[in-house]
């Protein structure tokens, strides 16, 4: 099992530049498909949820070659229709495939995806919209069968701003007859990026980041040279950090637009934040003053990617504060492990109430899902003495490399087993 080693103790500083964001890469990723031609994605992080995405299109045929943090992709011998059910068990994002699939090749063939295990995430929303759209879908022995030769434009309204819903949605309707009008859409900056692509290819997307998508139907879409957006995770991240941990520490490539919900909370800190066209700086005096309230919501709410990683700063904060989290159950099972670090908090349903504490305690600890694996690399930084966390895998799907991520801030981590 691979572990990570943490001394912690040191104050933060440096500055790292973000990568393309992975929660637009996969998509992306997914919606290169469609395309005749060649796509190049550009400045992509090394992390295993991109590995297991590039596995799955050259296992329907794909053609994909990775240079120095760039892909190339020609989908000209896609022949299968068939998403693989190994690597989708390790990827909630193999799902995003259901769409490309259905629009290019009129079939798809889908398990139900794995990743990680956060909380029920219903495919109900998908299927919905999709079937209004046309297509034929069974679903037995834990597959999805769908039948795209009716696809067609449609109006959609859906029940939930889903993120992949939405995506999914994009992505079947480029390369449909007709308009599909999709309301009460997913407000993601992931969402504009995905438009932005397919409209590089040569699709009519308009209205990402409003709740109303209008994508017109094309015959074909061409190939492309495409960079997502940096990942506001991923900054977040070094941001909360550094506030923990006290220092300095800058974040450049950054689109600072996208961390406003972080960077509201932080400010009423005793961080000093210095924000530019694409890069943030956090200087940290002394320990942080806790924000009463941190409420999970859909974008532009604060996001539930970076709750665990708020919860490491509040449990070390001085004062008492609260986390709702509203979008994934299972998200407080960081609790538990920061526990046996010293902290103090109450979890009731989807409330936890975080008391302050002037110190944690290195110990041995586990990372649930990718998130909270960071926020316990996090709260190791801080932490007295030497921490332990196993189970880095789950960090590895979303930070490249994260001991030199952290290391190059001057935290003393190294990889061990």
């Amino acid at each position: 099992m691979m572990r990570l080693l943490i001394k912690g103790g040191r104050a933060l500083h440096g500055e790292v530049r973000i990568k393309a964001a992975k929660n637009a890469v996969l998509p992306i990723l997914a919606a290169s498909v469609l395309a005749d031609g060649e796509c190049e994605i550009c400045d992509v992080p090394k992390i295993t949820d991109i590995d297991y995405m590039l596995t799955i299109l050259r296992s329907l045929g794909s053609d994909v070659r990775v240079e120095d943090g760039h892909i190339f992709i020609r989908n000209q011998g896609i022949s299968d229709y068939i998403v693989p059910g190994e690597p989708a068990k390790e990827l909630r994002s193999s799902f995003f495939l259901l769409g490309p699939l259905i629009g290019r090749m009129r079939r798809a063939v889908v398990s139900y995806p794995g990743g990680c295990d956060i909380g029920v995430r219903p495919l109900d929303i998908h299927i919905k919209g999709l079937r209004e759209m046309g297509i034929a879908i069974e679903e037995s022995h834990g597959k999805i069968y769908c039948d795209g030769n009716r696809l067609k434009g449609a109006d959609i309204a859906l029940d939930f701003p889903s993120v992949g819903a939405t995506e999914n949605l994009m992505m079947a309707a480029a390369l449909a007859k007709g308009t599909t009008r999709i309301s009460n859409a997913a407000k993601e900056p992931e969402i504009v990026d995905l438009q932005n692509f397919i409209n590089a290819m040569g699709g009519k997307v308009s209205g990402a980041g409003s709740g109303k998508i209008v994508v017109e139907g094309v015959e074909k879409l061409h190939g492309c040279r495409y960079t997502p957006i940096p990942d506001r995770i991923v900054a977040g991240t070094i941001l909360i950090a550094g506030a923990v941990c006290g220092g300095d520490v800058s974040v450049a490539n950054v689109i600072p637009e996208h961390l406003e919900p972080l960077l509201f909370k932080i400010n009423k800190s005793t961080c000093q934040l210095t924000v530019q066209s694409d890069k943030i700086s956090l200087v940290a005096h002394g320990r942080p003053k806790v924000f009463d309230k941190v409420e999970t919501q859909p974008y532009p709410g604060f996001p539930t990617d970076l709750q665990s990683q708020i919860m490491v700063m509040m449990s070390v904060a001085e004062g008492t504060g609260v986390i709702v989290e509203n979008i994934f159950e299972t998200r407080f099972r960081i609790v538990r492990e920061l526990t046996k670090m010293g902290a103090i908090i109450t979890v009731k349903d989807r409330t936890a109430v975080i008391r302050g504490v002037n110190r944690l305690e290195g110990a041995a600890v586990s990372a649930a899902d990718l998130r909270g694996g960071a926020a316990l690399v996090i709260a190791g930084a801080k932490a007295d003495g030497y921490t332990t966390i196993d189970n880095a895998r789950y960090i590895d799907r979303g930070y490249e490399a994260v001991e030199e991520l952290f290391g190059g801030l001057g935290v003393e981590i190294k990889r061990i087993g």
